[in-house]
This record gives C-alpha cells, structure tokens and sequence, in this order.
C-alpha cells in the first residue's frame, strides 16, 4: 500500500483503520439486481436458489458470489450484475414513473438499467464519453428491455448545453480515482497518486457544472464516486454549493452507511447530510450527495426539442401486428416512432415516449430497434425480441431447452417445428433471440458478434454451487 495512501486512509477513518485493512484482505463483495421488467420478481427469485443475503442499498438486491455472466436469467436480462453498494445512488435518486432522467456518466450501464426499472411513461438519456464503453452501455440497456430510451457518445458540454433544464432527475455518477475499487482492480491500487486523485478532481468539477445545467428547476441531482478521497468528495459538493446559488444540499436518510466527513469545506451539518460507504458497511466503497435546484432558478432555453417521430412504414406494422397480442391496455407495438436511412436499408425504432433530437454529438440508440426495411421486405432486430413488449406481448413465443438456447448462442440451427415466420425463442417462457421457422427447423438470427466461444456455455447454478446445462 502506498505510504501516502495509507497515512490519507487512516486520517479519514482513525480506529477503523485496522478494519478497512482487513477488509482487504477478504473476497470482493459480489451482488446482483433482479430487474421486473420482463417477468415479477418473485419469479426471478425461484429461478436463482444461489442468491443470499438481500442487500440493504436498494429493492430487489441481493449478495451472491460464483461466475453467474452465462447463466440464461443473465442472458435474458432478468438481472444484472452489480457490486452491492454500487445500487445505492439510484436508491438516493428516488425516481418516479414519469421522470426525465439524465445518467451522464452512463457506462458499462448498471445504473441506467436501474433507473429504467422505475420508469414507466418517462425517458432515460444514458451518456457515455468513451466510445468503446459507449457501445458496452447499449448492449446492457437493450439486454435488459429498456425501451424509453436514448444512449449518446459525447462530451458533457456538447450535451448539457443542448438540453438546459430537460431534466427532472440527474445522476452523475463520476470518473474517479477508483479507491473503492482496489480489491476488483489491482491497478487501482498499484497505481494510485495523489496527482492523479487532484486530476479527477478537476475533471469532476467540469462535469458538474455542466450536469447542473441541464437539471430542470425544482429537480434532483445525485452525485456519486466509487472512491474515498474528499477531494474527489465532500470537496467537490463544498465546491459545487459555492459555485451554483441555486443548489440546495438534500439530506440523505437511510438506514445503511455513513455520514461523510466535515472536510473539504463541508461543515458538520452539511457532511452528516451526504452519505458514504465503505467496506465495513458491507459495500466496496462509495460516496453519494443528493442536490436540488431552487425552484426559483434560471435556466436558459434548450437548443434540444422533443419530436413525435414519424408514421411507422406499413411492413414494420404488419410484423408487429404478426408478433404481438393486443389486449385492453396495449396497442401493438409503440406510440412513437423514428426512420433512418442506412446503407443496408431503412432502420425503423420505436417507444412510448417523444424522441428527443439533438443538434450535435453522436446518438448510437434511441428507442428499441424494431427493425430494418429493405426495399419491400422487412427484417426485424435482435434488440427487439429483448424488449420488455416482446416480453409481455409475444405471440409467437417458441419453447426451448437449455441444451438448445447453448446451441443457438453458438450460431447452430434448431431441430424445432414451429409454425412458419420469425420466431420468438424463449427459455422458461421469456425470449433470449429469434429465428426463422420453416420445414421443420429455425434458421438462427443470432448476430455474428454475440456468439459464444466454443468452450463457453450457458448454464444454471444450484444451491450448492453445482451446473446444470
């Protein structure tokens, strides 16, 4: 451990110094979080004997451990995987049905997702500067049947600035030094400076001050780092109270974790308001504050609007009408949709929620990828058949074994006679993917890219730590 490091870890914690080392010395702390989008939760829970403990951070969370990445609910976005005090941020967040929700710092996704699972009629922007994470970020919120959505790759400025006061709720949960995240990256550790913890920092601060623009008056903001250092913490909250005359540092209260320390320019008052986590509080480590902006505040005009979209194409309306049950509380398919032009033909997305239109930076989704249409004929999208609707609402619902979702995730044909057209393929009666049914088998639609190596295979985990397959 870096002299340095050591010294600034037991300033902070004094007594509990010996216990933060020994809590280094143990495994990581694993959890997962079952989402209710596709199927209850209840019934997730029979399907996962292994799970322990609940976790206290937030509802439908659980401690676990073992490698649970191919375990078909995994595959099939019933849950997601997710450090235990990681959830926190978004428990803190409190957003509601109808919520505009900027996640600005988005990537690999665990937070979106989580905030996608309290939305119901409202919208999530999920944003991403890397571009390599960026698309890490898509393929979790499409595995996980978000549908209200928009995933962006751009700098905070390019964004914020368009979409000044859009926001009812927004999460920045920053890029940091990563303290809390030694013991599941050596790296953290091994390359840990002070210079580096003042460049985040830094960093930190840019970010916010755009994040805050695009919060709408009267709204939520929640920042959040997986590190220890008050520099990168209440320093920044002290920093940010400074700065904006119309932030207003919201009390936190909970039953899990502890205040935040009166540094950094944070009285007594204001660090037993923000809330930290460290691994003696069953977390790896984090620091959330919740802000809300006056309601009195300014804010400039967005350059962003919100748009209808356009008439769905009357191919993608038949496959819709050819996929999906209509009963008293759905319409098939989206009230919204959107059309672009691609090399390979007309690619058609839909959602019940007005598409957002940006004037610059780079959109990757927006909404889910119904499908492409090419000249007459229309092709649907992977993405689709892991929608929530293809969930709830699919009527070409095609059952098949463990044995022959493995098959399918390894590019293989499947033996099944179904009735003719695309077919949903379903493992305990919730899509994974999709295929084309005729003469007596099913074409595989599975995209080249998400194949499984040879040796890899979706399997089930018992109680007792034993595969099934």
């Amino acid at each position: 451990m870096d002299e340095l490091y050591e010294k600034r870890m037991r300033d902070l914690l004094g007594d509990e110094f010996d216990a933060y080392v020994d809590s280094m010395q143990v495994e990581l702390y694993q959890g997962l979080r079952i989402s209710p989008r596709k199927q209850s939760v209840d019934r997730t829970r029979e399907q996962l004997p292994f799970l322990g403990r609940p976790s206290p951070f937030a509802a439908n969370t659980w401690y676990v451990g073992g490698k649970l990445g191919l375990h078909p609910a995994h595959v099939q976005g019933l849950f997601y995987l997710q450090e235990p005090s990681a959830s926190s941020a978004v428990s803190v967040l409190d957003v509601q049905p109808s919520d505009t929700v900027l996640d600005l710092c988005a990537a690999p996704g665990s937070k979106s997702t989580q905030i996608a699972d309290a939305i119901e009629d409202g919208f999530l922007l999920s944003n991403e500067i890397d571009p390599k994470r960026a698309q890490i970020l898509v393929s979790n919120v499409e595995r996980m049947g978000v549908e209200n959505f928009m995933v962006t790759n751009m700098d905070s400025p390019t964004l914020c600035r368009q979409v000044e006061g859009m926001f009812d709720r927004v999460l920045v949960d920053a890029p940091c030094s990563g303290e809390g995240m030694m013991k599941k990256h050596e790296a953290a550790l091994a390359g840990w400076s002070y210079d580096n913890v003042l460049l985040c920092a830094a960093r930190q601060k840019d970010i916010l001050k755009e994040a805050w623009k695009a919060l709408k008056p009267g709204g939520t903001m929640v920042y959040s780092t997986c590190t220890y250092a008050p520099e990168e913490n209440e320093a920044n909250i002290a920093w940010l109270l400074d700065q904006f005359e119309d932030a207003i540092l919201d009390p936190i209260d909970v039953p899990w974790g502890r205040s935040g320390f009166a540094i950094g320019g944070l009285d007594e008052n204001q660090a037993r308001a923000v809330r930290r986590i460290f691994p003696m509080d069953g977390g790896e480590g984090h620091f959330i504050a919740r802000l809300k902006k006056s309601e009195n505040a300014s804010c400039a005009k967005a350059r962003a609007a919100w748009s209808d979209g356009v008439k769905i194409p009357a191919q993608a309306q038949a496959f819709l009408e050819e996929q999906l049950d209509e009963d008293d509380s759905q319409t098939i398919g989206y009230r919204f949709y959107e059309t672009s032009e691609r090399k390979d033909g007309t690619l058609v997305c839909g959602m019940n929620h007005p598409f957002l239109v940006l004037k610059k930076g780079k959109v990757l989704r927006q909404g889910v990828q119904v499908g492409t249409l090419v000249k007459k004929r229309f092709e649907p999208a992977y993405a689709f058949y892991l929608s929530r609707t293809a969930a709830h609402y699919s009527k070409t619902r095609t059952e098949t074994t463990l044995e022959q979702m493995n098959a399918y995730f390894h590019g293989e044909q499947l033996g099944i006679s179904a009735p003719s057209g695309y077919r949903a393929l379903c493992y305990k009666d919730i899509p994974y993917g999709f295929g084309k049914s005729s003469s007596g088998r099913i074409t595989n639609k599975l995209p080249k890219g998400l194949r499984l190596l040879m040796h890899s295979k979706i399997r089930e985990i018992e109680v007792d730590g034993h595969e099934s397959e």
